[in-house]
């Protein structure tokens, strides 16, 4: 059976807990601002459990809140299928799931970030977990939920237990839980972690040692698929993208055929582009949205996106390209580094994904179309600016039209037409 007696540990070492009454009086007097952190130092509360309460306060945990529900349905469907965790999930079951269905406690596998994918066990208390959102979606990271099992193992990245009132949400108070990481046996990457909820029995060594072995298990399957798996596919060379002007971006690798991406896939690609070193969820979900977007929500996009252009070219933690993407992007950016200004006008098929309503996107649009527009006014060529001002950004681009009308080499003809065009400008903006 799973739930055992409790007993005495402190994240897999062996300590004194304090009485639950006592920690749960001195867990009101902190999060009421009415002891310090000088004041804990000194209490009989554990120093793993001390230190996590005072950075949840920090990051700003009501201790009165449960924890968020971050992904939608779908969102969630798709970063089930595309989690490492996911191969080895009837192997959790057999070990620790099936019996948890008749021993009144939950089995949680989470998502290295905090997010909950996966939640069985017991009916009875699965409902009753949902009072305070221990569900399938929610995020349950200790920045967001604060001092509790999975999202503080996570944090620290050690096994942990946590009894109580320990916990620093109040509604999870009558809780007890048991939490190990889970590690990409190849790399040591931070993969996720396996938590045992349920009453108070939860938090013991046996139980410990129990969860210990699942998650020992769940790594040798990972290695065993690694051995006996498909071999992972090479990204092929010659890979491209389009995301100038008012076509749809494409993707092409090789010498396939082109696929049309959605707006967001082909921001995503961008910015990788423009960031070699990577980006993590969350400072991509800022980059494409800096108001409302989650990460399960990125994750989601980034998981469709790789069976779009093929898993090779998309590498994770933090999100990077695997293999050399170009780009017409990239060759004007170049052409405009080597100083040829006629080869960045070639290269620039228009603004940079025209319909993005991603900030950081927008910034590059205009960071692109003003460095070549720079590049055009201060050389003094006349084919160039006339170049400039056949583009959709040159057309109502007063001050380039002034040179036209003013330069020294232009015609009769092009002079009056640049009159013309500064007269219609003027009217517009009245």
């Amino acid at each position: 059976m799973i739930a055992v007696a409790a007993s005495r540990n402190a994240g897999g070492r062996t300590s004194a807990r304090a009485h639950p009454a006592k920690v749960r009086a001195i867990h009101d007097l902190f999060v009421e601002g009415r002891v310090d952190a000088d004041y804990l130092d000194t209490s009989p509360v554990r120093r793993i459990i001390a230190e996590s309460w005072q950075r949840s306060l920090a990051t700003g945990v009501d201790p009165d809140l449960g924890a968020r529900a971050t992904a939608a349905a779908t969102a969630l469907t798709e970063l089930r299928r595309a989690h490492p965790l996911a191969p080895t999930l009837p192997l959790i079951r057999r070990l620790l799931i099936e019996d948890a269905v008749d021993s009144g406690v939950l089995v949680a596998i989470t998502a290295a970030d905090g997010t909950l994918l996966w939640v069985e066990g017991d009916p009875g208390v699965r409902r009753k977990a949902e009072a305070m959102n221990f569900v399938p979606g929610s995020d349950w990271s200790e920045r967001a939920a604060g001092t509790n099992a999975p999202g503080t193992a996570l944090a620290l990245d050690r096994e942990l237990q946590i009894l109580g009132s320990e916990h620093f949400s109040r509604a999870v108070h009558p809780w007890s839980c048991t939490a190990v990481p889970v590690h990409d046996p190849a790399t040591g990457v931070l993969l996720g972690a396996i938590d045992l909820t349920g009453g108070s029995a939860v938090a013991s060594p046996q139980t410990l040692a129990l969860v210990r072995a699942t998650a020992a298990a769940v790594e040798n399957q990972l290695a065993l698929l690694r051995l006996t798996g498909p071999a992972a596919p090479v990204a092929a060379e010659g890979a491209r993208l389009r995301v100038l002007g008012a076509d749809r971006p494409r993707w092409q690798a090789g010498d396939g055929p082109p696929s049309v991406l959605t707006g967001r896939h082909a921001d995503i690609l961008v910015l990788l582009i423009r960031h070699p070193e990577g980006l993590s969820a969350d400072h991509l979900a800022m980059l494409l949205d800096d108001k409302d977007l989650d990460v399960v929500t990125v994750r989601a996009e980034v998981s469709r996106l790789r069976r779009v252009i093929g898993t090779s070219y998309l590498a994770s933690r933090p999100y990077r390209l695997a293999a050399p993407v170009a780009s017409d992007m990239g060759d004007v950016y170049a052409a405009l580094q080597a100083g040829n200004v006629s080869a960045a006008l070639d290269a620039y098929g228009g603004a940079l994904l025209p319909q993005s309503v991603s900030p950081a996107i927008a910034r590059l649009r205009t960071e692109l179309s003003a460095g070549l527009r720079e590049a055009v006014l201060s050389g003094d060529s006349l084919p160039l600016l006339r170049r400039w001002l056949e583009l959709p950004d040159g057309r109502d681009d007063r001050q380039a039209w002034r040179v036209l009308h003013e330069h020294a080499e232009a015609d009769p003809v092009a002079r009056a037409t640049a009159r013309g065009h500064l007269a219609g400008i003027d009217a517009e903006l009245g």
